[in-house]
């Protein structure tokens, strides 16, 4: 008979990404459904029309070399390791996030900023840098959790900032104890309440998760925030998952435990945040203006945040100042011709 050899795998990490656009119910955002409504919810819920999660060549390596696996799951993304397998401390899984919906950008809040590759040239040690434009990064090592108990949710996005002089439509911000998000963008924008409590609110994607750049000395021309591009990033890369196997000080953010894959390993999330539009209402005979929402509504793919017949995934418009594109966006709206 042959010998035959079993070599057990532990669940290193998972990270599950979460759209709101798919899983809300009109204004009831998803973690306010009873249980049983959020697992079915779930369970009709994929994100591989949505998103491809594709490991770094440098992350590809490490898994090779530690004998790991990666998975893209339905819900997002799950790396094992073989369980007696040691995970040096300094290892950092890397994965580039791909948009693979053509619609995404239309439903999703905050693909109005711009995601423009820059090439600087660095005279100091003549060379070009290449950055991408506000391009996010999800890690275990700048996240933060909500919650406590059975409860508590690992979220990769950081804290959500607070308003500033220069913030942008659909920017997240938290005031006071609420969590707002604006309508329009500085000076004088409008701003939604989501939540009167931010801590009770999921950590969506934000500005800010998108990492200062710190170009070298006497580079000109690179963007406030995003990253630098290498052979190890494709430039349609949407955003990076980082994740330390350690993080120190933090075993619960930490993936490993001795070196070894922890016996309840974390799960970490992304959130990202459905788009919020004004209604207008259009006769569909003339084109003439109806009625529009009092307030921007969310747009679901499940529900009606509105009284009245709801948009598409489809078209958004912006009105600018002064009717000036090159001027700040006041709002966003979608047209409905009924």
């Amino acid at each position: 008979m042959a010998e035959q050899i079993s070599t057990g795998y532990n669940r290193l990490f998972e990270v599950r990404i979460l759209h709101h656009y798919w899983l809300d119910e009109g204004i009831v955002v998803f973690d306010s459904l009873d249980e049983t409504s959020r697992n079915k919810r779930l369970l009709n819920y994929n994100i591989s029309g949505l998103i491809a999660i594709k490991p770094t060549p440098q992350t590809a390596d490490l898994m090779r070399n530690i004998r790991a696996v990666a998975k893209q799951t339905g819900i997002g993304l799950v790396v094992a390791v073989p369980a007696e397998m040691v995970i040096p401390d300094e290892s950092v899984f890397t994965f580039a996030i791909e948009i693979t919906d053509p619609a995404f950008n239309t439903y999703t809040a905050l693909t109005l900023l711009s995601r423009k590759i820059y090439e600087c040239y660095s005279p100091g040690d003549d060379k070009i840098y290449r950055y991408k434009e506000n391009l996010p990064v999800f890690s275990n090592l700048t996240g933060v959790p909500r919650g406590a108990g059975p409860g508590r949710q690992l979220f990769l996005s950081k804290e959500i900032p607070a308003t500033t002089a220069t913030d942008k439509v659909e920017y997240l911000v938290i005031s006071g104890n609420a969590l707002l998000q604006l309508t329009g963008s500085q000076p004088g924008a409008t701003t939604q309440q989501l939540s009167a409590n931010a801590q009770s609110a999921p950590v969506y994607y934000h500005q800010n998760d998108a990492p200062q750049i710190l170009p070298p000395t006497g580079l000109i021309g690179a963007p406030e925030r995003g990253i630098e591009l290498s052979n190890e990033i494709p430039d349609n890369a949407f955003g990076i998952i980082n994740i330390a196997a350690e993080k120190p000080g933090d075993p619960e953010y930490s993936c490993i435990a001795g070196g070894l894959a922890k016996e309840n390993h974390p799960v970490f999330q992304i959130r990202f945040r459905n788009r919020s539009l004004t209604w207008t209402y259009l006769n569909k005979n003339n084109g003439n203006p109806i009625s529009e929402s009092a307030s921007p509504l969310p747009l679901t793919f499940s529900g009606n945040a509105g009284t009245k017949q709801k948009p598409s995934s489809g078209v958004i418009k912006a009105d600018h100042e002064d009717n000036n594109p090159a001027n700040r966006i006041e709002r966003i709206f979608t047209e409905i011709f009924e």
